[in-house]
């Protein structure tokens, strides 16, 4: 029998449709596999039948039941080395590699983040708020996004730890290279982002009502002067305030700089991708309160190998940092930062 699992609704989700707040949450690995679950009678809402399209409100209370068995992928502990940056009884924060998926999913059964952690730590040593299939994750980077990644060991750290998530209570940064020189030195990007039609990869600004509300703003650290086969390319440090679906990604094609490498939003050249097979996106900054001591926990992460060689290439490009790119650049000059040699 399928266990059954509540879900309480927070001010963020208000407004959600059922289906999308489900998959959201990652109570389902898809929301075509939440309205299965929906339309065979196996999701409540404050104790009542609904249906996928029922809309959210805070306060609401959801009662859902696992996916059967046989659809959950098996997980199996693997040996995949972890860089982690701290630790104790209750969490711990990574700085995650490019290369390495968060969950197992469709297309990614094994070789990713959750093994890993099972390797490590043990099943029964991680915290189980996202479900049995997804032990310690409580946030989610891109697989091709490096750097700094909280998870749980404790079902009590990681629903603090969600809730801190959900109400703007994290200070998650990040590093971009983008196409283009931006002009101004400060900006602001509050565009809703949604599915792209039947592309289940791509994201795109959206006004439909499934679309989500999506905000981030962005500081100018160091410009780069065009060369021969590019426009020159712009250093970013961006604030994320809500956490949806290839965010930064999206929102600087829609202001005409693409994060460079990225591999489904860049245009331009090979050569104007400088090498890069990845998006250039590196969560380096992180603040948060510890979920259950109340101490705070503040990290640096600097440029992994392959943005380091990057950022060395194009230093005789550059046109300056601003004042901010001097204070950033400068702290991540003395912060660790990953190397080729990470341990299991």
């Amino acid at each position: 029998m399928a266990a059954s699992r509540s879900l309480f609704a927070g001010v963020a989700d208000a407004g959600m449709r059922l289906d999308a707040l489900l998959a959201a949450r990652a109570c389902y690995p898809s929301r075509s596999a939440a309205t299965k679950q929906i339309d065979a009678g196996k999701v409540l809402v404050n104790g009542e039948p609904a249906t996928k399209k029922t809309k959210i409100a805070a306060g609401d209370v959801i009662i859902y039941e696992d996916l059967p068995e046989e659809e959950h992928i098996a997980l199996l502990a693997e040996p995949i080395p972890l860089d982690v940056r701290y630790e104790d009884d209750d969490m711990l924060v990574i700085s995650k590699q490019a290369g390495l998926c968060v969950h197992p999913a469709p297309g990614h059964p094994a070789g990713t983040l959750v093994n890993a952690l099972l390797y490590r730590y043990g099943r029964d040593n991680l915290a189980h708020v996202q479900g049995d299939d997804r032990p310690g994750i409580v946030h989610r980077l891109d697989m091709d996004t490096s750097g700094l990644m909280m998870c749980a060991k404790t079902d009590a750290a990681g629903e603090i730890l969600q809730q801190l998530i959900r109400d703007h209570d994290v200070d998650r940064r990040y590093l971009t290279l983008v196409h283009g020189n931006i002009a101004y030195d400060t900006g602001q990007i509050d565009e809703p982002i949604g599915r792209e039609g039947a592309d289940r990869l791509r994201m795109r600004i959206s006004y439909r009502p499934s679309a989500r509300n999506a905000l981030t703003t962005f500081t100018v650290l160091e410009r780069f002067e065009a060369g021969p086969k590019d426009n020159g390319y712009t250093l970013l440090e961006c604030k994320l305030y809500t956490g949806r679906t290839h965010q930064i990604r999206v929102h600087m094609e829609y202001i005409g700089h693409c994060c460079v490498g990225d591999p489904l939003y860049a245009w331009g050249s090979d050569a104007a991708q400088l090498g890069l097979t990845r998006q250039f996106l590196h969560s380096y900054s992180l603040h948060v309160t510890h979920p259950l001591t109340g101490d705070p926990i503040s990290l640096l992460d600097g440029f992994p190998p392959d943005l380091a060689q990057v950022m060395a290439s194009l230093e005789g490009r550059s046109m300056g940092r601003t004042q901010a790119g001097g204070r950033i650049l400068g702290a991540l000059a003395s912060a660790p930062h990953q190397t080729d040699d990470l341990q299991f």
